[in-house]
């Protein structure tokens, strides 16, 4: 048995597969480098390494994807078959990730929070149950978890500045912007890389309206979130989204063919900022090209695969069938969905019935210029739609939809009434525009009073 640079022991008696571990523990946390192939080394050197085969089940499970259950399963089983050798500590990570797979989110988290109770600095478990957290939409724990094992971390202890960073995404998400921005300041101070504590001093100015501010700060950090860094996608689209909102137009069409999508997106992770973003400019008007066709394709490729995984990339795949006019892929993904919120494993179906399906058939609705119908759908949803995840910036698409089905339905009170919400805390230009044009839309038009 080994103990880590953080004092947590392993059931390995390998030096080299612990080397091999932190390497890969640092990539996870960094977004730099190739953790898995770590992982891998980690393996060779100590085939019974259980915390490694478990490290890498809760790495391919959190990449969002079907494709990679059968993986994340396998890497279980892996370390399944040396019970013999397994601390109680890894006995729970077991159990954490075969709820994982069976699609019970929920339990999967109280389990890492037992762990963590008795294994603070347990960097692995720690993020995974963070990376969870965003995927069920939980702000409260993205907060919250991290504040309850920080007193056994400080600058001495490896990783800490990420720990500051998953705490300052935490807080921006519970809407404490400036300890927010504050903390990542604190994370950045120890470690200047670390994209995700950027991330989150980017959501903070996003949700302020600070445009300017935003622009500024990814673009003078650049050299410390871009290079060799597979987050990077994420941080680009929040430069284009504050571009957008200024309505550089051009801008932002160069940072999406550039950085955002400038390929075929491999992982669902950024075809679903790919997605989000030519939706955004679809709404403002924006002739976007072939682009949809391209991203449309890409989702309708993994449709066989991915089915009743997760609702909320299950949503963006609907955005772009409507977008591309795939009636017939469209139809498939609603057929899904249904059957998904129906008979649907655990946190899978409650997404989809909840929040996916309804937001899907609005999007359906609002493709088809059946606005009414889009408004309905969205509106009823809108307010617990973090049940299936994202971040408030992700879901300011909702809002965005809502309010353009609202006044291309002519009821431009209730499009002022949803846009008002989002004019308090972001008095942007982006808002100002979309208010010019319910008032375009509003002239001469007789609203019928709500019954």
């Amino acid at each position: 048995m080994i103990r880590d640079a953080r004092d947590v022991a392993h059931s390995t008696t390998s030096d080299l597969a612990i080397q091999h571990y932190e390497i890969a523990l640092a990539q996870f946390q960094s977004y730099r480098g190739d953790a898995l192939a770590t992982l891998d080394a980690a393996l060779a050197a100590d085939p019974s390494f259980v915390s490694a085969h478990l490290f890498k089940a809760f790495l391919l499970y959190t990449l969002t994807e079907k494709k990679y259950v059968p993986d994340a399963v396998a890497a279980l089983d892996a370390a399944r078959a040396h019970a013999a050798l397994m601390t109680p500590r890894e006995q729970r990570l077991l159990a954490a990730g075969d709820q994982l797979v069976r699609y019970e989110w929920d339990d999967a988290c109280r389990t890492f929070d037992a762990v963590l109770v008795d294994h603070p600095r347990d960097a692995v478990a720690l993020q995974t149950a963070h990376l969870m957290d965003f995927l069920r939409g939980d702000a409260l724990n993205l907060r919250n978890r991290i504040a309850r094992v920080l007193p056994h971390w400080s600058a001495e202890v490896p990783g800490y500045s990420y720990v500051l960073g998953m705490q300052a995404f935490g807080l921006e998400e519970c809407n404490q912007y400036p300890e927010a921005e504050r903390t990542a300041h604190r994370a950045l101070a120890i470690e200047p890389k670390d994209g995700w504590a950027v991330h989150a001093v980017a959501h903070v100015m996003e949700m302020q309206g600070r445009i300017d501010d935003g622009i500024d700060w990814l673009q003078s950090r650049e050299q410390d979130w871009a290079p060799d860094n597979a987050f990077a996608f994420h941080n680009w689209w929040h430069l284009a989204l504050f571009h957008l909102d200024l309505g550089n137009i051009d801008r932002v069409l160069h940072l999406y063919d550039t950085a955002v999508h400038p390929e075929p997106a491999v992982f669902a992770l950024s075809l679903v900022d790919a997605t989000a973003m030519l939706w955004r400019l679809t709404l403002e008007g924006v002739d976007v090209g072939d682009r949809w066709d391209a991203v449309a394709a890409n989702w309708e490729s993994r449709l066989d695969v991915e089915r009743g995984h997760y609702a909320f990339n299950d949503l963006h795949a609907m955005l772009s069938f409507a977008a591309a006019g795939r009636t017939a892929a469209a139809g498939r993904l609603q057929l899904e969905l249904q059957a998904t919120a129906l008979e649907g494993p655990a946190s899978a179906g409650l997404m989809a019935r909840e929040v996916g399906l309804p937001l899907a058939l609005g999007v359906r609705a609002y493709a088809r210029q059946d606005f009414d119908t889009a408004v309905e759908q969205i509106q009823a949803t809108r307010d617990t739609a973090h049940r299936f995840g994202g971040s408030h910036a992700q879901r300011d698409l909702l809002s965005l939809t809502l309010i353009d089905a609202a006044r291309r339905a002519g009821r431009p009170r209730l499009a002022r009434n949803i846009l008002a919400e989002r004019q308090t805390m972001k008095p942007t230009a982006w808002s100002d525009r979309i208010a010019r044009r319910i008032e375009g839309e509003d002239a001469g038009r007789t609203e019928p009073a709500a019954a």
